[in-house]
């Protein structure tokens, strides 16, 4: 026999089925800022590129920049580059920065050979694995960050941008 839908049992019930969805949402909510406030802040980072230099994301304080993860072996990295460089480049004069930074399963003589060959105009590096880490363990590629001039990070694309959006998203980062 059940119990009717207005005796204690069945309140009582109904109570605790309302109390744990409350603390389930609750623990979403936390867990939800939790990662993605401390997610908000670009990390310290280092790259090293191709020429042997070394850029980090405090050398970039005060300028907006998209940091790229990407691969010679990736299609989707490859289609996509041709459109970054153009991004860059109609960007660049209003202080754009921008690191491609190839994942540390990349050889680097065909990362070396695809940028000078492509003649990519901006800083192309070599990650050995600890700047994907310390964005938040990417290892889809390509994964784009663009960062804002106070080390915030604006966006987090994985796969190609929608490029127009991205227009948008850097017009008013360069603009403030």
């Amino acid at each position: 026999m059940s119990a009717s839908p207005n005796s204690p049992k069945a309140r009582s019930g109904a109570l605790r089925n309302i109390a744990a969805a409350v603390v389930v949402l609750a623990i979403a909510i936390a867990g939800y800022f939790a990662f993605f406030g401390s997610q908000q802040r670009v990390p310290d980072a280092t790259f090293t590129l191709l020429s042997g230099q070394k850029v980090s994301t405090a050398d970039l304080k005060g300028k907006v920049y998209l940091i790229n993860f990407w691969a010679t072996s990736c299609a989707t990295c490859m289609q996509e580059m041709p459109q970054m460089v153009q991004t860059y480049n109609r960007y660049k004069g209003e202080g754009l920065e921008f690191v491609a930074v190839a994942m540390n399963y990349d050889a680097p003589m065909y990362v070396a050979n695809y940028a000078q060959t492509r003649q990519l105009p901006f800083k192309v590096a070599m990650d050995d694995g600890s700047a994907a880490k310390q964005f938040g363990n990417v290892q889809l590629t390509p994964t784009t960050f663009v960062v804002d001039r106070n080390g915030k990070i604006l966006k987090r694309y994985v796969g190609e941008p929608q490029f127009a959006e991205l227009d948008q998203l850097l017009q008013k980062a360069l603009s403030t």
